[in-house]
């Protein structure tokens, strides 16, 4: 495990699921670790159980909000841009708006997430941003597509910025989960069950055999390459998408 004593880390969506996970997995490096999110109960129950020092109410799809919001935070080290969220739609019922919510939610959260963080992360030239992507970054899936433009907009975003800041020291990575054992899962099982008739086991089964391993993948699983790329070994490593997805492809 590394040690990121003395470093100060930014989760979004750090109240639940992977973004809890990752929250933890840094503070039990030796960060310190502030996490956003939209559930301020969810939020103090992550502090209540000690997997974060501080925690900050805010939604990142309100653009005003963000910058000084974590501008009040001071200089951080390493942020990971976990928030967002994901909605099934057939391509023909897809309105604009459904479009423009995934693409807030996903891409836009994250840009102005990393925006905010970056003068500083210049200034000191050092910092790692990390973005929390998805195999659909990757791949497509039936009835997803905008939430996988989104992804694969992150995806762009990463390597791009990768380039732009590689010489100020600060790395830029994504790590891309498959079906993840959380809350945003539980939502896909619930509308496997509603509309393809099926018992929660079965619907739950039907995500996991997109897995080799023939199981859902773990939020710790995830938190490890991100504590992987939050650390001294991953100095050299920037612009790359980690797939923890058991090799589905």
């Amino acid at each position: 495990m590394p040690s990121l004593t003395g470093q100060h880390a930014l989760v979004t969506g750090g109240g639940r699921g992977i973004g809890r996970a990752v929250a933890a997995a840094l503070k039990g490096a030796g960060a310190r670790v502030t996490i956003t999110g939209r559930d301020p109960a969810r939020l103090e129950a992550a502090l209540s159980k000690g997997w974060a020092d501080a925690a900050i109410p805010l939604d990142l799809t309100d653009e005003a909000a963000i910058a000084p919001a974590l501008a009040a935070l001071g200089p951080l080290d390493i942020v990971v841009a976990n928030a967002g969220g994901a909605e099934t739609q057939p391509f023909l019922k897809a309105d604009a708006a459904h479009w423009r919510r995934m693409l807030d939610l996903n891409l836009i959260g994250t840009v102005l997430t990393f925006q905010a963080a970056l003068p500083t992360m210049i200034e000191r030239r050092r910092g790692r941003l990390i973005a929390i992507a998805s195999t659909a970054a990757h791949r497509g899936y039936a009835y997803t597509a905008a939430y996988a433009a989104s992804k694969h907009a992150v995806l762009g975003m990463v390597r791009s910025l990768a380039l732009e800041v590689a010489r100020h020291g600060i790395t830029v990575n994504a790590v891309s989960p498959g079906f993840t054992d959380t809350d945003l899962v539980a939502g896909a099982v619930d509308r496997l069950q509603d509309k393809g008739g099926l018992d929660r086991d079965s619907a739950k089964a039907k995500l996991a055999a997109e897995n080799p391993l023939g199981r859902l993948i773990r939020p710790e699983e995830v938190a490890a390459s991100v504590l992987f790329l939050a650390g001294e070994g991953a100095t050299g490593l920037s612009g790359q998408s980690i797939l923890v997805n058991g090799g589905e492809f």
